[in-house]
């Protein structure tokens, strides 16, 4: 079976020559050594995957289901380069195909203890099927509604009646005689005695119909909730066995099991993910790792937020704890020289107590009370929530000067997005800061370049735009819900088939410039490079750049204008 792809496969050649800057580090720390080792995602790594992207794209069943996958750039022996792609878990049910990473070793010890429990598994998923399709759900709900309604035309029916007698009985206290008043009032309160019985009556009609599909429907969610417990006790027992049976191979040449190497517990599915299956094959094969990257493809996860096209660090339940031991004997490349510009800060490696690798952070301006960095594109503002989004420049910023533990951000960028960022480094001109930004005090200017020819030179966007809480971090408009955003843009040059813009937006909601870009009440024409709002061309980055920030120092009061070169 082929597995080692050539470049050209995914990439012109001439790509990998030029490019070998880093966005990323699967890192860990050797279990015997304690030195931490790192591997890369380099530009050339994210260039390859966008072109498994293209691939994927041209086949439907890649689509079906939303999944990890991943690439892992080799060096042979011989110095020659290729490529590894692997997917995590299964695919459309299969473990193997032709041209991907294998499973991890295993599976085979356990295939028959496998097969009996999936059997069992799925008969359980047949059985809560039909359970969950019972005629008496039907016929429960079916009656139930009738009651209901009978319930509420009743009401509707008494609350007139009670209104007709309040009525009467203000008339009839004014006309009848003391006698015949107290024969009226209690004919009018025995016609409210008699509704009340009435809908006594109705109500325990209900209940006698009602109460046997309940038993019935009860007992069978009891039997729904046993099974559910047994299938989660023999997928738990599954996991355990192949856990045992699966061994990993790092490049020391030693080999332990996944249930060894996490003695406290393993989550479901670990050893499947896409990085442990490349480094494992790299390590028992011979293959020099260079550069990985793992990214969402498919439907979207609603629950973890992923992006399809989007590139994703190791995570943090499954890969990451096996990371050191992955990367155990894996020899360093020599460290790619890095330009440090004037007024740059670099980030310690490793060896010497950072976390990030030689990664620059250009620092436009700096004085006692305030900091704007050139945010590199694929860079968090700030710190995210899990393990693998914890670089970011505020991160970089806090390790690096003596001073940055008091940093705050003023504002932020999407990750995708480069250009000035803001910090302030008290929380007196943070506050000062932030006012400006709420009271529309701060110019901003972007520049992009649209994946399209924009026929119109010049204009403004105003469109209410919502985040959609089952789509995050999507944005769209919606004229009910959204909240109101303005964007005034001017076309700067067309090159070919796309359009140089400048923006100047006047709120700031997430993701505005895109969403204005892309939608069709706005120009109709996405960024370059912008997959989450529809572009497909292959491209290294989000073509959106934060060029110009102009605003009052709020401590020397004077205006001050930054800019940052436009580097695409």
């Amino acid at each position: 079976m082929v597995v080692l792809h050539a470049l050209s496969d995914f990439i012109d050649c001439d790509f990998a020559i030029a490019d070998s800057s880093c966005s990323y580090w699967y890192e860990g720390r050797c279990p015997q050594s304690g030195v931490r080792l790192k591997l890369p995602r380099t530009s050339m790594s994210e260039a390859i995957a966008h072109g498994l992207m293209q691939y994927l794209t041209k086949n439907d069943c890649y689509s079906r289901e939303g999944k990890m996958y991943g690439i892992l750039l080799v060096e042979l022996p011989n110095g020659e380069q290729r490529v590894l792609k692997a997917f995590s878990g299964l695919l459309n049910g299969c473990s193997v195909l032709e041209g991907w990473v294998p499973p991890i070793p295993g599976r085979d010890e356990v295939a028959f203890e496998e097969n009996r429990t999936l059997a069992e598994l799925d008969a359980i998923k047949q059985e809560i099927i039909t359970l969950k399709q019972l005629t008496e759900r039907q016929q429960y709900e079916m009656l139930f509604n009738d009651f209901e309604q009978q319930l509420q035309a009743m009401s509707d029916r008494h609350r007139h009646c009670k209104h007709q007698r309040q009525e009467k009985r203000q008339q009839i206290c004014n006309t009848l005689t003391p006698e015949a008043l107290t024969i009226a009032l209690e004919q009018l309160d025995e016609e409210s005695r008699q509704q009340g019985i009435e809908r006594r009556q109705l109500k325990r009609q209900q209940n006698a119909v009602l109460q046997p599909l309940q038993q019935v429907i009860a007992a069978t969610d009891a039997r729904i909730s046993e099974l559910k417990q047994r299938r989660k006790a023999l997928s738990r027992q599954l996991q355990a066995q192949m856990h045992a049976s699966y061994s990993l191979t790092n490049f020391s040449g030693r080999s332990q099991s996944l249930q060894q190497l996490m003695p406290g517990g393993l989550p479901t599915g670990t050893g499947d993910c896409c990085a442990p299956k490349l480094l494992h094959y790299a390590a028992t094969h011979n293959l020099k790792p260079l550069a990985m990257a793992e990214f969402w493809w498919g439907e979207s996860s609603v629950n973890q937020d992923k992006i399809p096209g989007e590139f994703y660090g190791a995570c943090a339940e499954r890969c990451q704890p096996l990371m050191g031991f992955l990367l155990s004997g894996l020899r360093p490349n020599p460290p790619a020289p890095f330009p440090i510009r004037e007024g740059g800060v670099r980030s310690p490696s490793p060896d010497r107590g950072g976390v990030w690798g030689e990664v620059t952070l250009p620092i436009i301006y700096e004085d006692e009370w305030l900091i704007a960095v050139n945010k590199p594109a694929g860079l968090l503002s700030v710190p995210g929530r899990y393990r693998d989004r914890q670089d970011s420049v505020l991160s970089r910023l806090r390790n690096l000067l003596a001073d940055g533990m008091v940093l705050v951000s003023v504002h932020r960028l999407d990750q995708e997005t480069s250009g000035i960022l803001l910090l302030a480094r008290d929380r007196q001109t943070h506050r000062q800061l932030s006012q400006q930004f709420q009271q529309r005090q701060v110019h901003k200017v972007y520049e992009a370049i649209l994946s399209g020819v924009l026929t119109v030179e010049q204009g403004k966007i105003e469109l209410p735009l919502w985040g959609d809480p089952e789509n995050r971090p999507e944005q769209k408009v919606d004229w009910q819900h959204g909240k109101p955003s303005l964007t005034h843009f001017q076309v700067i040059a067309r090159e070919g088939d796309y359009t140089r813009v400048e923006f100047t937006p006047l709120t700031g909601r997430t993701h505005q410039l895109r969403v204005h870009a892309a939608d069709v009440q706005g120009l109709g024409i996405t960024i370059l490079g912008d997959r989450l709002y529809g572009c497909r061309a292959v491209t290294s980055r989000l073509h959106l750049h934060a060029r110009e920030l102009r605003f009052k120092h709020p401590q020397l009061e004077k205006p001050l204008h930054l800019q940052a070169i436009t580097p695409f």
